[in-house]
């Protein structure tokens, strides 16, 4: 598959007001600075996503229609402490509510920072993905900022370790496009 087309379509701060068509939908989810927004960037060739150097800037569950077909979803970050609690909590509600009940959610890339291969908190994550039955796949993201072969070998040993009952598909690079294309090949599938 190949992309040809991707817009914005909205930004939801409600489950309500989520899309009521039925095109399926490939949700990326992750810690706050894992690089949700440059990687949908880098997979649409466009800057669409809202990137920041600060992390927790994604706040809402934002839509992007891919080649008239599909959506990517890039949903709010968790693991960010510098905003309020009651903000917390909010965005919490809105990512269990879209994640346990969204039918049209085909797939679940889970980023993973490979500069921290296993956090607790990554590890929740994808036991709460299995427990509600979605489909999901481990993604490494900001391989490039792992130089040596040595270090990479080691950080993809220390992920597959931690995350042992999970599948990892790909590293990636939303800086270099390292794995970007293999990354499409694999969630290609799950649109069918």
């Amino acid at each position: 598959m190949k992309i040809t087309s991707a817009e914005f379509v909205k930004s939801v701060v409600k489950i309500e007001d989520l899309p009521k068509d039925n095109f399926p939908e490939i949700a990326f989810v992750g810690r706050s600075n894992v690089g949700k927004s440059s990687l949908l960037n880098a997979l649409m060739k466009k800057k669409l996503a809202y990137t920041s150097a600060t992390p927790g800037k994604t706040r809402e569950i934002n839509y992007f229609r891919i080649n008239q077909k599909f959506y990517f979803v890039d949903l709010p970050g968790y693991g960010y402490a510098k905003v309020s609690k009651a903000e917390q909590d909010k965005w919490k509600l809105l990512l269990e509510a879209y994640l346990q009940n969204r039918p049209q959610l085909k797939l679940c890339l889970l980023l993973i920072d490979a500069r921290h291969p296993d956090l607790e908190n990554d590890k929740q994550m994808a036991e709460f993905l299995y427990f509600y039955g979605r489909r999901f796949a481990l993604v490494r993201t900001k391989i490039d900022k792992l130089k040596k072969k040595s270090e990479r070998e080691l950080s993809r040993k220390t992920s597959e370790a931690f995350f042992s009952n999970y599948e990892f598909i790909d590293d990636v690079s939303a800086q270099s496009g390292e794995g970007v294309l293999d990354l499409i090949k694999h969630f290609s599938a799950y649109l069918t």
